[in-house]
């Protein structure tokens, strides 16, 4: 049933597959963020806030930055992120590219000036470039930036750098053929670092790798990583897994934690300096390496949430708003888009999901037992 205010709850997954937490994955120090339990304003606060046109939730915190999917469908089968049997959704749930043009018209003239281009693997969407030309060019976007896999960045890098894109970020979980394929399920990582390197040729100066961090998996391949990004001056950052993978198998044994990870760097490269954080909202927390050569942020978002400084809202490929990762509902635009509806009722929906948004989503907690009833690749990352 789909409520008056556009809120659609999910369903729970069975109690077999909620694992909780262990104090161990509890918010630790020193890294945790002092204020990652938000204080909640009064109602009417709230309120005036989003009359105003800001997007503020009930804790104060303004959003600003929107993550926007373009299909669910992808060229590889990460374990974190997706099953290896899937179907996708039929093509014509997918928002069209004039629909998220709309969408983000409407999120930037109540504040958002962020956006990321996510998936599934956007890439694999036709015509991606005309899309970021489109949101190039609206007005109160200052940032636009792409989450890919890489496979296909060498065909496409010239053309989204030429249609306006900002920014890169490229998943690079492994550095090893064997490594890549136990994670992706598909061979690729030459692709993927041909494509790190034509981004660079075709012009992007702000290049990130992302690393999703697996205990058993991950540990030979943080060196390595890191050697490669500091020899081809790239931001790397590693990310803790997170309950969201296709298989329900996540539990926190298969964490391996952002201070783990410090200490493998640490012990390579000797001690690292915690960087300055112009930004509060970036979920990482970066460190400068000792010889001045390259940065490394920790996203510790099961052992250290950041959800206190979160700005983000999430627009799924077939067109629901989701105010975090870790959300059991969300809130159906497409229904909208596709009925008529005025700009302001569209506003409106984007305020009330905003207004729902809980002050943290409560993965390093013992009680934390509702996982989302959907996969990375079904929200966009």
């Amino acid at each position: 049933m789909v409520h008056p205010s556009g809120f659609t709850p999910a369903c729970r997954r069975p109690e077999s597959s909620r694992d909780s937490l262990p104090s161990p994955f509890r918010t630790c120090e020193p890294f945790a963020r002092m204020d990652s339990s938000p204080t909640n304003l009064p109602a009417n606060q709230a309120t005036a806030d989003a009359r105003k046109g800001r997007l503020v939730d009930r804790f104060g915190r303004v959003h600003t930055s929107l993550r926007v999917s373009v299909t669910d469908r992808c060229n590889i089968r990460c374990s974190y992120c997706m099953p290896l049997q899937v179907r996708f959704r039929p093509r014509d749930e997918i928002l069209r590219f004039e629909e998220i043009e709309r969408f983000v018209q409407i999120a930037a003239s109540l504040g958002v000036n962020h956006v990321r281009i996510t998936g599934g693997e956007p890439l694999v969407r036709k015509d991606v470039p005309l899309l970021v030309r489109k949101l190039s060019s609206v007005p109160g976007i200052v940032d636009l930036a792409l989450t890919t896999n890489g496979i296909l960045l060498t065909q496409q890098a010239a053309a989204l750098q030429e249609a306006g894109l900002h920014r890169l970020n490229i998943s690079l979980d492994a550095i090893s053929e064997e490594n890549f394929r136990r994670i992706a399920r598909r061979d690729g990582v030459r692709r993927v670092l041909d494509g790190i390197l034509a981004a660079r040729r075709a012009g992007f100066q702000r290049i990130r790798l992302n690393a999703v961090a697996m205990r058993g998996i991950t540990e030979p391949e943080i060196v390595p990583l890191a050697h490669f990004a500091r020899e081809h001056a790239i931001e790397l950052r590693f990310i803790e897994f997170m309950p969201l993978d296709g298989d329900g198998h996540w539990n926190d044994r298969r964490v391996l934690s952002g201070d783990e990870i410090l200490e493998a760097l640490s012990a390579e490269f000797g001690p690292l300096t915690p960087a300055a954080r112009p930004d509060p909202s970036q979920p990482a927390v970066d460190f400068d390496f000792a010889d001045g050569l390259g940065r490394v942020g920790l996203i510790r978002s099961v052992t250290a949430p950041f959800c206190g400084d979160c700005d983000r809202l999430r627009l799924t490929a077939e067109g629901k708003v989701r105010n975090c990762l870790f959300a059991t509902g969300d809130f159906d635009a497409r229904s909208l888009l596709r009925s008529g509806a005025g700009d302001g009722e569209i506003a409106e929906l984007i305020r009330n999901c905003i207004l729902a948004k809980k002050a943290g989503h409560g993965a390093d907690s013992p009680e934390f037992l509702e996982r989302p009833d959907r996969s990375m690749y079904e929200i966009g990352g």
